[in-house]
Order: structure tokens, then sequence, then C-alpha cells
């Protein structure tokens, strides 16, 4: 046990650890981990490298650990599946910075420099974006706002079962496991996947039909899919789950929706997505954030988790003003008694969130989608193009599956291949979904060009020849 003081832990001083010790009642430290199992317990010194004693030290150590990164703006990237690459105008990082947002995420009325404001203008724009008039604020992934949504159907229906897609993204489809509880847990909620067509990904309705059941509570689907396909089937999904008296989830790219019907167009009763792609860095995935919205009716509000902003006016002559509503129903007020425990969320976010919608706006949305979709879909029929290569799902919406079983090589042989010449490839699938074989999850977007894409051409070209 170290009896020197960290440099950045004022309690670590012997003398305010002995104080501490002294409030507390007891010893030694040790009585204070009494409980933990000792199998549990790490024996022996744990390895770790000599303290660093100065700033100078720390901020070379930091600036050297830093540069053995390799980043998505060094070498040319088409990572997906979760955290995408797009462009992120210069007005949202400035905004991030100001004093007024980034010193009083949470605060007293005090301290709200436009905060609620800002907060209020990201509702409605999502509402607008979604066809869907409530929406709360974001928490802290697709993943989460997809699990919170399956819990609010939950109590909705009375019901503890779930119908989601087999090709699912892993990751998102475990955070929903962790939403949906164990077995042995009260409030466990069974999660039942359904097949999907293996030409299209898109659900298979008879499959659908025979697992729609008085126990569902929800159908949550994804137009786009994770593996980027257009679901055209979602109003007849919405159709069948109603008439089963189940809820449909919808699962969104906002990006997409510039061009896609939006989920309140075709029937969907709660939509989650990430808030990623509105003009948000990527920052190693600490970027990411998730938003809920559904029809502005009592029967959802009073099931929301999350913190609502609302607007009314005030006694001043054409003034308004803005505060919480439905806090009560929330973790932050009732604790343990709240619907879901949200905690602290990614609020910061959606200030930058709604600067990226104002500054897009309708045409904007169309324009990027437009382009998104003409860019990736030049990009897939010229990787298809290659001998042994096949992209499985030609109507896509930014990502592609790309297989190549027929080059004879893994995903992995391939992108190390590409990594040596400065590019990354896709997601590799192999392990998430092996009914897909050798295949990745290939990404492109607005800020790919016509050169990037050549370039990945010859490169890919080169490593399966």
């Amino acid at each position: 046990m170290t009896r020197t003081a960290h440099p950045y832990m004022a309690n670590s001083a012997p003398a305010l650890r002995q104080e501490l010790l002294d409030a507390v009642g007891v010893a030694d430290v040790e009585q204070l981990f009494a409980q933990i199992p000792a199998d549990h317990r790490l024996r022996g010194e744990l390895r770790l490298p000599p303290p660093l004693r100065s700033e100078a030290e720390l901020h070379r150590h930091l600036r050297t650990t830093l540069q053995r990164n390799v980043s998505c703006e060094a070498n040319l990237s088409f990572l997906g599946g979760g955290v995408w690459q797009h462009h992120v105008p210069a007005v949202c990082d400035e905004i991030a910075q100001r004093t007024e947002f980034v010193t009083s995420e949470w605060g007293t009325p005090s301290s709200d420099l436009g905060r609620n404001q800002a907060w209020f203008e990201f509702a409605s724009q999502l509402g607008e974006l979604l066809e869907l008039d409530f929406a709360g604020l974001p928490v802290y992934s697709w993943g989460c706002a997809a699990g919170h949504a399956i819990r609010m159907a939950a109590r909705i229906t009375g019901r503890r079962e779930v119908l989601v897609p087999t090709t699912l993204d892993r990751e998102r489809l475990a955070v929903i496991r962790s939403y949906c509880a164990p077995p042995e847990v009260r409030d466990h909620i069974a999660i039942v996947e359904v097949e999907v067509d293996p030409t299209s990904d898109r659900l298979k309705l008879d499959d659908l039909r025979a697992k729609l059941s008085d126990r569902t509570a929800a159908v949550y689907v994804e137009h786009p899919t994770a593996l980027g396909a257009l679901e055209t089937q979602v109003a007849e999904i919405a159709r069948l789950a109603r008439a089963a008296g189940a809820e449909t989830i919808a699962g969104v790219d906002p990006l997409s929706l510039g061009i896609l019907s939006p989920p309140g167009a075709w029937g969907a009763d709660i939509a989650v997505g990430p808030t990623q792609p509105l003009g948000v860095h990527m920052n190693c995935g600490g970027g990411s954030g998730g938003f809920i919205a559904t029809r502005d009716e009592e029967r959802y509000a009073r099931q929301y988790p999350t913190l609502q902003v609302s607007i009314a006016p005030t006694r001043g002559e054409g003034e308004r003003g803005f505060s919480m509503t439905l806090f009560e129903q929330s973790s932050y007020g009732r604790r343990e008694e709240g619907n879901d425990w949200t905690g602290n969320s990614v609020y910061l976010w959606a200030i930058v969130n709604a600067t990226y919608m104002s500054l897009l706006g309708p045409q904007g949305f169309a324009e990027l989608g437009e382009t998104i979709v003409r860019r990736s879909r030049d990009a897939s029929r010229r990787i298809a193009a290659l001998p042994g290569v096949e992209v499985r799902y030609p109507d896509h919406f930014k990502e592609f599956v790309v297989s190549f079983e027929g080059t004879g090589r893994t995903v992995a042989e391939i992108n190390a291949g590409l990594l040596e010449r400065g590019i990354f490839g896709g997601q590799d699938l192999s392990q998430s979904h092996p009914q897909l074989g050798q295949s990745a999850l290939w990404c492109v977007t607005e800020v790919h060009t016509r050169e990037d894409v050549d370039r990945a051409v010859a490169a890919l070209a080169e490593v399966i020849a």
C-alpha cells in the first residue's frame, strides 16, 4: 500500500487519509473491504510504472502515448457499425466550446444561459425530423435508447417479450439484453429473434406473424438495418404489431430521414437512434448518444425515464420560459423509484445536435441523404466488380456488406493488407455474424470522394490478388 500522496488526489496524503479513517471509525482501510470475497481480491503487488512526479513528465508521457494512435484523419477509413465519419461543421465545435454551455451542463436556473432553450430546440427539431412530437434529452447510446424504449413498451402493455431481428448489431443487442435483465430477475423481458431474408436482410413476415403473441410488448425494427439494408416492409411490420396489441419501436439513422420516410409516417410508436451523426466527432467513440421520441400522448410521456424540456409563456409580454417537465418520474427526481435509471447523459452533445440540425434544415438533410446514397452505392458497385467479391444487399444506405468468400482470404487478412496501405477496411462480421462468412461492413459517407474510392478499390485489388 502506497504511503505517498497522489498528485491529483488530495485525500491520498497520509495525514488526510488517517483523518478520513478516524472519521469513519476504522483503524485500517482494509476493514472497509471486508465484505468483498477473498477470491475477488488482488493478491500481491499491482505492477504499475513509477509515478510521474511533475506536470512536464506527465505531459510528455501522454503525448507519447497518444502518438501511438492511428487516426481516421491520418488514414482513409471505411469503418462504421455504430460510430461514423461524417463532416462536422466548424460552428458545431464553436458552439460546444462556448462557456455558457460547456460550463453549465447542469445547475440552478441562475446558471442557465441558454441551455434549456438549446435543449428545447434539440427536441423540437428531432421531433420534426422523425414526425413524432415528443422527444426526450438523449441518453448514452443507441443501444441504451433501445433498451429504455423496450422497457417503456413493457410498462405500457404489461407484457414481457420483445421481438428483434436476428442480424441486429451484436453490441446493440448486448446493451438491450442488459436492459431486459436476466431471467432470474423479477422485471426480466424475454428477447425473441425474428428471422431475416438472407438475400435482403428484411424481416421474414411469416416468422414475425408466428412469433407475435399476447406476450409481445414490442417489435423492434431498424430502417436502415444494422447491416445497411433498407427495410421496405416497415409499414406492414407496424400494422402486424398493432394488430397483436404490441408497440412498434423503430431504430433509425437520422441522416437517412432526408430521403426515407420518417418513423412517425409509417406507424412507429417509439423511435430511437444515434445522435453522433448529428455534428459530433467520433472522439474514439466518446461522441455517442441515443435519442428517444414518441407521439405526444400521455401514455407514452408518463413512461419516459429521461428529462424533458418544456416551453411556456411568462407574465412578461412576448416572453417565454423553459423548464423541466415530468422530472418526478426520472431517476433524478425519484432515484431508484424512477421509471428507469438514466443518470448523467450527453446533454452537451444535444446542443451540438441542435446546431447541426438547424444548419442543415429540411433541404440540407435531403441533399446530404442523396449524396450519401449516391456515393455509397457507387462505391459498392465498384467493389463488387472485383474478382471473388460480392455485395450482399444492393439496396442500402451508407453501409453495405461486402463478402470476400470468393477470394479465399479472411477479412482479417484483407484488413491487415489495407492497413499497410493506410486504409481502414470495413468492420469484420465473421465473428459477430458467422452466417455471413468472411464478410465486412463497409461505410461510405459524404466525406468520401471519388478519389478515396479509387484508392480503396485499387488497394483491395492488390490485397486479394
